[in-house]
């Protein structure tokens, strides 16, 4: 029988009852019907998968007994961060649940010279929270108990500036590629936009000792380079495996 996860703010602690937030409450009671005794699995973003049952609720309020916690064991041992410049339509939310499923660590959504997407704080602030939520529900699908982090908004110049990883990508179909090393615990992906960076953000990469990247022979969208490299390193240096 397949067991509903959720996520919850809520404090999980074995052997205690809680109250679920509107959101997972409505999700459970009206639109699964769960009926008293339901199995469930809970993660609140600690590492942990909790082992819970439903209680007896009203209609509005999921009351879940917490069971036991087990330590999740999904998270790759490859950190990694991921910058990537704001395109238009649900193409960031593709990326942001991919990348999640891919065990992505960092999410960092950027401004470059070509972006077309252009946002004031409160709207910017909003789209984090969106964003947030994608990544959340990538976590229910995918298994994972650890959410990865959305940063605000910044510049593409601050970003590489300030991003520390022992491999360091910029992708871009003019590249010629160097050689990356045998080993790393930490990588960093730079993406740009449609139209691709500019010669000078490139520059810029490269001064911060980012890697020229170029992923075969094909151009490949903004919202597929950077799954295709999460893959490559996953395979790399992280937790894939190929039969």
């Amino acid at each position: 029988m397949r067991i509903n996860r959720i996520y919850t703010e809520a404090d999980l602690q074995p052997n205690s009852d809680i109250q679920l937030e509107a959101g997972p409450s409505l999700h459970l009671l009206k639109v699964l019907r769960l009926k008293t005794g339901a199995p469930l699995e809970l993660f609140n973003g600690d590492g942990n998968n909790y082992a819970c049952e439903l209680l007896d609720s009203p209609k509005r309020t999921a009351n879940v007994r917490v069971l036991s916690a087990q330590p999740n064991p999904t998270e790759s041992s490859l950190r990694s961060a991921l910058g990537i410049v704001v395109s238009k339509g649900d193409r960031m939310d593709f990326v942001v649940q991919k990348a999640t499923e891919l065990g992505i660590h960092e999410i960092y959504p950027l401004t470059s010279e070509r972006c077309d997407v252009k946002l004031n704080a409160e709207r910017s602030e909003k789209r984090q929270q969106h964003w947030l939520k994608v990544a959340i529900a990538a976590c229910e699908q995918s298994g994972r108990s650890r959410i990865p982090s959305i940063a605000p908004i910044q510049s593409i110049q601050k970003w590489t500036r300030e991003i520390s990883a022992d491999l360091k990508w910029v992708l871009h179909h003019r590249a010629t590629a160097d050689k990356s090393p045998t080993e790393a615990q930490s990588v960093a992906i730079l993406v740009g936009p449609e139209g691709g960076l500019s010669e000078a953000e490139v520059e810029l990469a490269l001064q911060h000792h980012f890697i020229p990247t170029v992923l075969g022979p094909r151009v490949l969208r903004t919202e597929t380079a950077p799954l295709v490299a999460l893959s490559v390193l996953q395979q790399r240096y992280g937790d894939f495996t190929l039969i």
